[in-house]
């Protein structure tokens, strides 16, 4: 026996299978494992709704806003700033700087804009809106994607489903505390907006009703701590989460949880120059519609930082800072449908799987001994290998094997000695015709590869496609089918073609083809 490079790499490979995919096997607590989707371990199925129109509403504020602030960065004097659910309206109050508005206003996308005299008018457009409500439902399923992903959780699903509907199902999900945990962290708008305080009717606020308030261009909203508290702030925000950067936990001076947050470049301007303009004023830290802190400004405020303090749990707060993180929901969104999948549905999932695989295996083993005899242990061992390195693939990449997936392994199985029957067959041939072992294992090999590459390669091609364009169950389906096609190629291929360099002269000395391929002579 001589060892090869063939042999040294298919040892090295099942070394690397066996070391990786003995964490999941053996379920240790140390090493990477592979983690069993919502079908096999049991979690929670959620189907949400988004409620668009409250997008388009958003998109409206955010417009007026900038609008503001335009003109208090130009020192332009307007009057009358208000809007509805499609439609924004102010007054210019000297006519030479209307035209100043042009350019601004152009730059704005899907608003049509009409001006009669001093007063300018902007519509949101039907395609905007359309638009509006579209992004809400993709934004809504990539932050909810992302909370989810900082939460800690295991390739959750998230789904588009049918129009305005968002499927998620999140593994693992067992105690109703972390349900609640989940769901809010799923809903929770992270709507931050700063908001200044109307000093000069402040006092009144508890006299006042949101009608008395919108007539002057305010707000009524309550303090979180203290709901009997109100404040009365401008409708109209200086400013919005779409500014901000980054948000951390950190701790007061009293050690209590609080958020840190950064702003963008323009953010910062924003907040500096508000800041600057208003020293002596009060201005609202405001968190999905409640005051969270309204401190006084003492002195300008550069660098676009701030914080949020709150009476809430270090959990609560880093919750809350990974919501903010992931960006603000656009439009809210509503539970429609919930499920909590028992583990008793997975635990017969994977009792069936396995009785498919051991037994497929078992018969996949049995036919190759019986019909190839020593040739087919080698493919036998291939098997093996093949197995071990597609499961510590996914273990070391910490995939989610779900019901399909299971069936991708009971498929590569099958298809994993597919290879080996080719070879063995195309070697059997060449023996019949008289060639020597040589040349009979090394041409069969060279016969064998074409129809062993087309047959692979496209079933590859095809499970790539249903990985891109298949939901969270296909997608499982064709990881395992992915991993399974290469790693049965390095062992049926590059390793079985090694063992029988290594075995050549054995096999040629014997004489014994029907004990080495099982066929006469």
């Amino acid at each position: 026996m001589k060892l090869n490079y063939r042999v040294i790499i298919f040892a090295i490979a099942i070394a690397f299978g066996v070391f990786f995919s003995a964490p999941s096997l053996l379920q240790s607590e140390s090493g990477k494992k592979i983690t069993l989707g919502l079908d096999l371990q049991g979690g929670l199925h959620m189907l949400l709704g988004v409620k668009t129109e409250e997008a388009t509403k958003s998109r409206i504020k955010s417009i007026a806003a900038s609008i503001k602030h335009f003109a208090e960065r130009n020192d332009i004097l307007i009057d009358g700033l208000n809007f509805d659910d499609r439609t924004i309206r102010f007054e210019v109050l000297d006519s030479d700087e209307v035209k100043s508005f042009d350019k601004f206003l152009s730059e704005i996308d899907g608003v049509e804009v009409s001006t009669n005299g001093t007063i300018i008018t902007l519509t949101l457009s039907d395609k905007e809106i359309e638009k509006t409500k579209k992004e809400a439902i993709d934004q809504a399923i990539e932050t909810i994607r992302n909370r989810l992903d900082q939460f800690g959780l295991s390739e959750p699903v998230v789904a588009r489903q049918g129009k305005e509907k968002i499927l998620v199902q999140l593994a693992g999900i067992k105690t109703p505390e972390e349900e609640q945990r989940a769901r809010e962290l799923i809903s929770r708008a992270a709507k931050l907006e700063l908001m200044a305080v109307d000093e000069e009717r402040q006092a009144r606020v508890y006299n006042m009703t949101q009608a008395d308030a919108a007539a002057y261009g305010d707000v009524i909203l309550e303090d979180a701590k203290t709901p009997q508290i109100k404040y009365l702030v401008r409708e109209i925000p200086i400013l919005d989460g779409g500014m901000l950067t980054n948000a951390n936990v950190g701790f007061d001076q009293n050690n209590r949880p609080v958020i840190n947050f950064k702003l963008n470049a323009e953010g910062a301007e924003i907040f500096g120059d508000f800041t600057g303009k208003n020293v002596g004023k009060r201005l609202a830290v405001v968190l999905d519609g409640k005051v969270y802190s309204a401190p006084n400004i003492n002195e300008r405020i550069g660098g676009g930082s701030g914080q949020i303090s709150g009476n809430y749990t270090v959990l609560e707060a880093k919750d809350l800072a990974i919501a903010l993180r992931s960006g603000a929901l656009l439009a809210p969104i509503y539970l429609m449908e919930k499920r909590s999948v028992g583990p008793s549905l997975g635990a017969d999932s994977i009792k069936a799987s396995m009785i498919a695989l051991i037994g497929g295996f078992v018969l996949v083993v049995l036919f190759m001994m019986f019909y190839y005899r020593m040739a087919g242990v080698i493919a036998n061992i291939a098997l093996i290998a093949n197995l071990f390195i597609l499961l510590a693939v996914m273990s070391l990449f910490g995939a989610t094997l779900t019901l399909p997936g299971m069936a991708g392994i009971v498929l590569t199985v099958g298809m994993a000695v597919d290879a080996n029957v080719i070879i063995n067959e195309r070697i059997r041939e060449l023996i019949y015709e008289g060639k020597s072992i040589h040349k009979a294992i090394e041409e069969g090999y060279a016969n064998a590869m074409r129809a062993i590459l087309d047959a692979n390669i496209t079933t590859l091609i095809a499970s790539v496609v249903l990985y891109a364009y298949g939901t969270g169950a296909i997608k499982g389906f064709a990881i395992t089918m992915s991993i399974g096609i290469l790693a049965s190629m390095l062992t049926a291929i590059l390793g079985t073609h090694g063992i029988y360099e290594m075995l050549e002269d054995k096999i040629a000395k014997s004489k014994n083809n029907k004990f080495w391929f099982g066929i006469k002579g």
